[in-house]
């Protein structure tokens, strides 16, 4: 006769009915959950409302408000003014953080709560660094003491070797060149010290300009006369005459020089034409912040969740202490 199978002692009918008694009491759970908000929600309903009605108001002011804008000016200092310049933003600065309309309306800035913030900072260029003699020989001591190269060019000492330098402006909104860019830089080049330093400069350029125009004319004086004297003689004395009596190449190249420069002073006379030189400007770039422009859905709902955390927290508490009264007792 066969023998008798043995039983299983896990029956899986006895487990299928754990499974869907399992799946049963999950939604159970999830049917009481959705009931207590939503009577949380109807029993609360008028302060809910209220925080969502204030959340879209503060969100809407904070969109209108924070919409910021950034502006860059290029500058060169002149005159080795680098330290005067950051000493000046730095003045500014202090003045816009702490709201002191009086001041800047009293440099020209029309509208002074419209700047947020202002800051410069140098243009790193390696190649300013060593544009004068023995700036390589400096480079090698600096890395030496600042540990490479990377650390030199962000170091703030060496701010005033660089040539150009860049202000950052941020606004809370469009602002209008002449209005708020313009009282900006005509305060930076107001100072008795470099206005007379800039004179004097002018003047030097100007006189080393007429120098060399004057010599530049008794060149042409020479090439003049040169030219009329030998007028009558055929190419192969005029050849002879120049290479053996006047050197002819030479004083072209001599005018050739003094005329480049010539330019090259007019140049300089016109970028020192300021103590600060503004060599470019960007304004009102929009600032591309994600969080700008969204706080009215955000503070909403941050707002109601705030608002659900301590209350779920207070009855959560107040659960917990009376068990724990119960208890002792």
């Amino acid at each position: 006769m066969s023998a008798k199978r043995e039983s299983n002692p896990e029956n899986p009918e006895i487990d299928l009915l754990m499974v869907f008694s399992r799946i049963g009491d999950f939604f159970e759970w999830m049917n009481t959950l959705l009931f207590k908000m939503i009577r949380f929600f109807v029993k609360k309903v008028i302060v809910v409302a209220v925080l969502v009605v204030l959340g879209v108001g503060v969100g809407k002011y904070l969109d209108t408000t924070q919409n910021g804008y950034d502006n860059r000016i290029i500058v060169s200092p002149n005159f080795k003014s680098t330290n005067y310049l950051y000493s000046k933003i730095d003045f500014l600065a202090s003045k816009i953080a702490v709201q002191d309309t009086l001041f800047l309306k009293s440099i020209g800035i029309q509208n002074p709560l419209q700047i947020a913030s202002i800051a410069v900072e140098p243009i790193v260029n390696v190649n300013d660094l060593i544009n004068e003699e023995d700036k390589e020989f400096q480079l090698l001591e600096l890395m030496n003491e600042n540990e490479g190269l990377k650390t030199i060019v962000k170091d703030t000492t060496l701010r005033k070797y660089y040539n150009f330098h860049t202000i950052k402006i941020n606004a809370n909104g469009i602002i209008v060149q002449k209005n708020t860019i313009d009282p900006i830089l005509n305060f930076l080049n107001t100072s008795l010290y470099y206005d007379a330093f800039k004179k004097i400069n002018s003047q030097n350029i100007q006189n080393n300009i007429k120098s060399k125009e004057a010599t530049i004319l008794q060149i042409d004086g020479i090439l003049n006369q040169f030219s009329e004297a030998n007028g009558n003689h055929s190419n192969n004395e005029k050849l002879v005459y120049y290479n053996e009596n006047l050197n002819l190449d030479a004083i072209i190249r001599t005018k050739d020089s003094l005329s480049g420069e010539i330019d090259k002073l007019k140049i300089e006379q016109y970028n020192t034409g300021k103590t600060i030189k503004e060599q470019g400007m960007v304004l009102n770039i929009k600032g591309n912040k994600t969080i700008k422009g969204r706080f009215i859905f955000i503070l909403p709902l941050v707002f109601v969740g705030l608002f659900i955390f301590f209350s779920f927290f207070i009855s959560f508490y107040k659960k917990q202490s009376l068990k724990a009264n119960a208890n002792l007792e």
